[in-house]
């Protein structure tokens, strides 16, 4: 087996069949399975995957455990020699699986590899190429500095800003949308990180791979479709909750001993004033559209 592709599911049951699709239908001489994780979805998904067109293999959860620990399930009885993890919200070309696969036979020293990742307005989907989020890249991201300085490598290293979205190159973080990894790497360095529940998994993934010695690397030679929701003022609590946790999860493995004390407070405090303003506008937001209906 060339490649194991795992997707969650949850609730995404039109968004998951399009995906699947794209990649039974993919131009491909390479041996691929596709592991489906269904997190206790409640929109008819089980009864369409149980009886779908193409041979999967179906995990089905009693409850929704998040993004980390679905993706590991499907790790632990793929057989593939690289494992995919793709996003149900996803598109493939029918060339992608055949360039990114043989990319990584051809560079035995790329640890995990993704591709470039467009919206549907043709956009890039900013995330596929980023560096970590350091405490001077993050004030230089949340401050706006990094907009009015893109290309700068040093102001704008969240978002990569001196690297061409069309330009192959070494990066730091790739995004869990699309991210390939050698088999080796994983019994290397672990799964995913179960601490994380659905966001910063795959930027902790990133930084463990590269600490590692294995290079992270973004081959913009063949791209997906990337059908990410924009951003909505009436987020779920728990989505936006989960995501403000995530960061904090983040810095308190990887940074807070790198940095002086008095730099962790200033992190912890946007984190938690960031969160304080994200759940009030979602208040807000849900109290003024009840009162619009």
């Amino acid at each position: 087996m060339d490649i194991s592709i795992i997707i969650v599911n949850y609730n995404t049951k039109d968004l998951t069949k399009k995906c699947m699709e794209s990649i039974f239908c993919s131009a491909t001489n390479y041996q691929f399975e596709v592991i489906l994780i269904d997190n206790a979805s409640h929109d008819g998904s089980i009864n369409l995957f149980r009886n779908f067109d193409f041979d999967i293999r179906l995990v089905e959860n009693d409850r929704n455990l998040g993004f980390s620990k679905a993706n590991n399930q499907g790790m632990r009885v793929a057989r593939g020699r690289y494992i995919l993890l793709l996003n149900s919200d996803t598109v493939v070309q029918p060339d992608t699986l055949d360039i990114m696969i043989q990319f990584m036979d051809d560079h035995p020293e790329v640890g995990a590899s993704g591709c470039k990742v467009v919206l549907p307005d043709g956009t890039l989907d900013k995330a596929c190429k980023r560096g970590f989020p350091t405490p001077s890249a993050t004030f230089y991201y949340v401050s706006g500095l990094s907009r009015l300085f893109s290309h700068n490598p040093r102001i704008n290293a969240y978002h990569c800003g001196d690297i061409n979205e069309d330009q192959p190159s070494p990066i730091d973080c790739l995004v869990g949308a699309f991210m390939m990894v050698r088999r080796e790497v994983i019994d290397e360095v672990g799964v995913l990180d179960e601490d994380f529940f659905m966001y910063g998994e795959d930027v902790d993934w990133c930084y463990r791979i590269q600490q590692a010695g294995w290079v992270n690397y973004y081959y913009p030679k063949t791209h997906i479709i990337h059908f990410k929701r924009a951003s909505s003022q009436n987020k779920p609590y728990k989505i936006t909750y989960e995501f403000h946790r995530a960061i904090y999860v983040l810095y308190n493995k990887h940074y807070k001993k790198q940095y002086p004390w008095w730099v962790n407070t200033l992190m912890y405090t946007g984190m938690g004033a960031k969160l304080a303003a994200a759940l009030t506008l979602n208040t807000f937001s849900k109290i003024t559209h009840k009162m619009k209906s």
